[in-house]
């Protein structure tokens, strides 16, 4: 009888480790495959830079996919399932600015700083220098003349029409700077504080 009982126990120890070793396997292939996502939206190396050891990659409840990656509780970027590029966050792109050089950026004048990082779309007449390489939809870093990360958004122009163009709109933006802060000011009168 108690040999029947050591050898569920091993069987259950068996399988539980050859369960943490799938998942394991599982999350370092996640790891791997956003990585390489990263390095060809952004340039070689880049993944490892925005997606250090230690990221906590969520999947989609209903389909099962990468959606997420997280890193220290704070969300760096959601993978869109409509091309299977990453959307940034904040502090993904800020993540993102420490790398030299910078890609995907585009610095404006300082005159209009606050009001790019409260959220309000970059229009080409107020763009001082960008990446000459960026595309119409991609992931843009919004930077000021100090190249501190004001907000985050995607490209309506080339890079050389941003810089060249006087009208329209450059840049359209998810994420600002000022956004977060005013959303926590908000909160923070409503609970009396």
């Amino acid at each position: 009888m108690v040999d029947c009982q050591a050898i569920k126990l091993v069987s259950v120890c068996i399988l539980l480790n050859s369960a943490y070793t799938y998942i394991r396997m599982m999350k370092d292939g996640h790891l791997s495959r956003i990585r390489s996502v990263v390095d060809y939206q952004f340039g070689q190396g880049i993944g490892r830079v925005l997606f250090p050891e230690g990221v906590e990659i969520r999947l989609s409840s209903r389909t099962q996919r990468i959606r997420w990656v997280f890193h220290e509780n704070r969300l760096l970027a959601t993978l869109r399932a409509t091309d299977g590029l990453f959307s940034l966050t904040l502090a993904g792109a800020q993540q993102l600015s420490q790398v030299r050089p910078m890609r995907n950026w585009v610095k404006v004048q300082d005159e209009v700083a606050q009001f790019i990082a409260s959220g309000r779309s970059l229009f080409a007449k107020h763009v001082v220098a960008c990446d000459s390489e960026i595309r119409p939809g991609e992931e843009v870093l919004i930077v000021d003349s100090l190249q501190k990360v004001l907000a985050v958004g995607k490209a309506v122009l080339t890079g050389e029409e941003m810089e060249k163009f006087s009208r329209g709109v450059a840049a359209k933006i998810r994420h600002g700077t000022l956004e977060i802060k005013t959303v926590k000011s908000e909160d923070s009168k409503s609970d009396g504080g």
